[in-house]
């Protein structure tokens, strides 16, 4: 227990000094984890053999990544991406896998191994690349978008190519070990039917299986969890939230993601895959932005301790023994990806900072290399000195990663310089430009005006119930609490024009308004106030327009009361109108005196200042009852004289 503080200090540590530096000179996040993983791995030999523990369980952060991700994509919007995926995405990994696999085959390995270099290689980091491109606001850019569709390709990529690694591996006849025990030889090295799987006991369903058997496994893996993820987990979400514990949401998205993963290594897959296929299927759940705003605080964490232990278990000795070879080999392969990505982005009418983006932004090779790389080794595709070389090659081109995203920083810096227009508009087909936080009586009527009116919005509710209810009348609405910042972030708050704050708890609605004016200070915000002294929290909030839920219902009754004791519908109106003014400039001049936590009846300078706005609004209706009674006398005498004159009665008109 002593050790495992004592470890988790030293990388929270690294992380908390060498990180904000990084972040502060420009440098970005991961290239501060990566860095603070060197000095407290081989600079100052802090930490020793358990990163590569440490890792298997930081790959986590990965794995909740594409979660996340998938959770963005769902089945339509995949399909709507297949040009650019099958093009743009897919002729990158075919043409990476034959240029990188021709380069192996030069340098003498056989084919299959060179094949299997190639796919390993092939790919590029989600991780890094994500995370950098999210925190230089360049996701959606032109080269931001392009690069995210390769990097989606790829990561599908992975099943056929996880699925294909076993069939490389030729088996042949079996024959008895000198110590007796049963062996089969696979390519050139032989292993144990004892060996095992992953290190897993639940691997051995597969450990003995041939190389067919283990691709019906995979896909029946698959199929497992697009089948659970469709129609288990929704039901599973309303047992939970019937509970009334907001924690419970936390332990079943992390066992959906912790199921899964166990799932996929039982059957020699990544795990990351598999929560990518069940984020995909629960994109168009109601539980979305609930599942994302749980996952979010673990995947940042996890991910960052990724790249800590990226830096930290790089195998130095070996790098060191033969440095001209890695570092030649690594330059070579973001050399050959470099120009293969430049010419696709040309071919795809990339321009100018783009295309570099796209180019410096996939030229490394990525985490998922280490999971072939280790899957290769385990079916003994590759021997272990190979092994061990690859994921040299793959951790220095992730290091050199951040690097190439500062060189396109500064090349976009020059062309904005020469007045180059390197600005590209936000896409936000995936965002509506409305958030409306509360679908109850006040904001669904909010949102059907929106809808004839032919706009969308993206809705909230933490009412399970309610959000049911509206998809059931068509209504695409998600559950979630509004008030949590990684919910509204997801929500796409950040490129929201518009937020409609209109939840039943008073104190929820006015502290979404405070974050979300805190967050965004150009966002235009319309909010449901309960009464008066609400109007004036949320008014202190930052709200621009605060509407209370029974004022204008309540203005129409008066009106119809004003009617009915005889008064005509045009002048009901004026002095509905009249009220309406002098009430909206009261509340202003009231809110600055209004003291937050100070009864009003106690507020002197606030009793004084409405007793003033009380009388006026008298004098103002007097005032507008005799301008309305000397034209009515008037259109009377008008009206008669007509009469006298012609004998009709004139028509009826609108006014």
């Amino acid at each position: 227990m002593e050790s495992f503080l004592f470890f988790a200090a030293i990388y929270l540590t690294a992380a908390v000094l060498a990180v904000p530096l990084a972040t502060r000179f420009g440098m970005g996040s991961v290239l501060g984890y990566l860095l603070a993983g060197i000095m407290i791995g081989p600079v100052f030999g802090l930490v020793g053999s358990e990163t590569q523990d440490l890792q298997h369980f930081a790959e986590f952060g990965v794995v909740m990544m594409l979660f996340l991700i998938g959770l963005e994509l769902d089945p339509r919007a995949l399909w709507n991406m297949r040009h650019k995926l099958l093009g743009l995405g897919g002729l990158q990994v075919v043409v990476t896998t034959a240029a990188v696999s021709f380069g192996a085959l030069q340098l003498g390995y056989a084919g299959q191994t060179a094949l299997a270099i190639g796919l390993i290689l092939a790919l590029s980091s989600t991780a890094i690349v994500m995370q950098t491109l999210s925190e230089k606001n360049l996701t959606r850019t032109l080269g931001g978008r392009s690069a995210f569709s390769v990097l989606l390709t790829q990561d599908i990529a992975v099943i056929p190519m996880l699925a294909l690694v076993p069939l490389l591996a030729v088996a042949r006849a079996p024959s008895i070990a000198p110590d007796g025990s049963l062996t089969r030889t696979v390519g050139d090295h032989a292993t144990t039917a004892a060996d095992g799987h992953h290190g897993s006991p639940l691997a051995s369903l597969v450990a003995d299986m041939p190389a067919w058997g283990v691709t019906l496994m995979t896909i029946g893996a698959i199929l497992a969890i697009i089948l659970v993820g469709h129609y288990l987990t929704r039901p599973l979400f309303r047992v939970i939230h019937a509970t009334g514990l907001p924690e419970m949401f936390t332990i079943v998205a992390l066992l959906i993601v912790v199921g899964i993963a166990v799932v996929m290594n039982t059957v020699g897959l990544s795990p990351a895959l598999g929560t990518f296929l069940a984020g995909v299927v629960l994109a168009n759940s109601e539980f979305r932005h609930q599942l994302e705003s749980n996952i979010e605080p673990f995947k940042g964490l996890l991910l960052g301790l990724f790249f800590m232990t990226v830096g930290a278990g790089i195998n130095y000795h070996l790098l060191f023994s033969s440095f001209a070879q890695i570092a030649s080999l690594t330059i070579a392969l973001m050399l050959i990806k470099g120009v293969i990505l430049y010419t696709i982005g040309t071919l795809f009418k990339l321009r100018g900072e783009h295309r570099w983006l796209f180019t410096l932004g996939l030229a490394q090779a990525g985490e998922f290399g280490f999971v072939l790389t280790s899957f290769s080794l385990q079916t003994n595709v590759i021997e272990t000195a190979l092994a061990e070389r690859l994921l040299l090659i793959i951790a220095l081109s992730m290091l050199m990663t951040p690097l190439f995203f500062i060189v396109h920083g500064i090349l976009a810096r020059r062309k904005a310089v020469h007045g180059e227009n390197t600005a590209d508009a936000d896409e936000i087909d995936e965002l509506q430009p409305v958030i409306i936080a509360g679908v109850g009586r006040f904001g669904q009527v909010v949102n059907r005006m929106l809808q004839m009116s032919g706009f969308r919005a993206t809705v909230l509710d933490n009412d399970l119930r309610t959000v049911e209810l509206m998809r059931k009348f068509g209504v695409k609405s998600f559950f979630g609490d509004p008030t949590r910042p990684e919910l509204l972030h997801a929500a796409g708050l950040a490129e929201a024009k518009v937020l409609v704050a209109a939840l039943d708890d008073k104190d929820m609605n006015t502290r979404l308004v405070a974050f979300a004016r805190q967050e965004r200070p150009d966002l235009n915000i319309v909010a449901r106030a309960r009464d008066r002294l609400h109007v004036y929290e949320l008014y202190n909030a930052g709200a621009d327009h605060i509407v209370r839920e029974l004022f204008d219902s309540s203005l129409r009754a008066g009106r119809y009361v004003l009617e009915d004791l005889g008064l005509s519908e045009f002048e009901a109106h004026a002095l509905e109108t009249a009220f309406y003014k002098h009430d909206r400039q009261a509340l202003r001049d009231l809110a600055d005196l209004w003291k937050p936590g100070v009864p009003v009846d106690q507020n002197h300078a606030y009793v004084e200042r409405s007793r003033e706005l009380n009388r006026d609004l008298e004098t103002a209706l007097v005032q507008i009852g005799e301008q309305q009674e000397t034209a009515a006398t008037g259109v009377k005498a008008r009206v008669e004289a007509a009469i006298n004159a012609t004998g009709k009665t004139p028509p009826m008109t609108d006014g």
